[in-house]
């Protein structure tokens, strides 16, 4: 009997707009939790950071919930939230919180006092001093984070194609149910493709964005 092979590319033309729609919803996954985290990580690093005393719990909280395995966290929601996309957001933006907060928070620590004292001296005040001075020269910490973030979630996003959410996970179990090699090797190599394009992409933004810091590198 012949080998199975690794890829029939007859499968995959005929499937190539459901392989298509599950991309997508893969990619909206991964923006969607990544822009939400940041949205909540924010506030917290900035409230942390201006409160000493809340950062520590800041980071036992977040860090409890990105510790939880997130098949067990998807069981734990699953009774309120269902098997729907929800569950899988509300899972997915809970494990960018702790990365997403400790890379603000010490991207803001790592701007220069002399720099903040001397937009102080100019008459800034500590919005404008925060948004026009610190979160500019924090930008380099705080890309690495969501990169790191963004990584992070492409790789479960799959996982949730447990609760029927899992955009490119569900060609990987697909695959795993049927033994079959195609929607498995599709599916996992459209996954690691998005991570790296993402992560690329996002190196792209963190250089335009903070030119001074490549040319110091």
């Amino acid at each position: 009997m012949p080998a199975q092979p690794w890829v029939d590319w007859a499968w995959v033309r005929s499937h190539r707009e459901l392989v298509f729609e599950l991309l997508r919803e893969h990619v909206e996954l991964t923006v969607l939790a990544v822009l939400i985290g940041l949205a909540l990580s924010m506030p917290l690093a900035l409230a942390a950071r201006r409160w000493r005393r809340l950062y520590p719990p800041v980071l036992v909280g977040t860090g409890i919930l990105y510790t939880i395995p997130s098949l067990a966290l998807f069981a734990l929601l699953v009774p309120w939230t269902g098997l729907s996309r929800t569950t899988a957001l509300v899972a997915l933006v809970s494990y960018t919180l702790l990365i997403l907060v400790r890379n603000i928070v010490a991207g803001l620590d790592g701007v220069p006092p002399e720099v903040v004292e001397a937009a102080t001296g100019m008459g800034y005040g500590g919005v404008r001093r925060l948004v026009a001075v610190e979160l500019p020269l924090a930008l380099p910490s705080i890309v690495a984070g969501v990169r790191i973030a963004t990584v992070t979630t492409i790789g479960l996003v799959t996982v949730a194609a447990l609760i029927g959410h899992g955009g490119l996970g569900q060609l990987i179990l697909d695959g795993l149910n049927r033994d079959f090699r195609t929607p498995l090797a599709v599916g996992s190599a459209l996954s690691v493709a998005i991570a790296a394009v993402a992560d690329l992409a996002l190196l792209g933004v963190q250089q335009r964005l903070t030119p001074w810091a490549r040319r110091q590198g």
